[in-house]
């Protein structure tokens, strides 16, 4: 068993699209997304910004609450994002993330 903690994330495009994947490294699966060299989903719709995270115990996991997450409506996709949004800035601890592109 690893000790690397894994991560299901969902990026805001451009385009106000998501972008849902799985990471052992949020900072630098960003920095991949916004250079072009992440997934191609996310190469014609830059910038990306994290919109939310949730860690998972080990890849499988991970895996499992992607697909999930991948499965569900967009409602609840948003619903995700706002909460997740709500804690990071209630919360002092919050780490300084770029602000969401406005969605047509």
């Amino acid at each position: 068993m690893t000790d690397t903690p894994w991560f299901v994330y969902l990026l805001r495009c451009a385009d106000g699209s998501l972008y849902a994947g799985i990471t052992t490294d949020l900072d630098r699966r960003l920095a991949e997304h916004n250079a072009g060299t992440g997934a191609k989903y996310t190469r014609a719709r830059r910038p990306v910004a994290l919109a939310w995270a949730e860690p998972a115990a080990d890849r499988a996991g991970a895996s499992r609450r992607e697909y999930a997450v991948r499965k569900s409506a967009r409602a609840a996709k948003e619903r995700l994002v706002a909460a997740f949004q709500a804690s990071s800035t209630s919360s002092e601890q919050a780490v300084s993330r770029p602000a969401t592109p406005a969605r047509r």
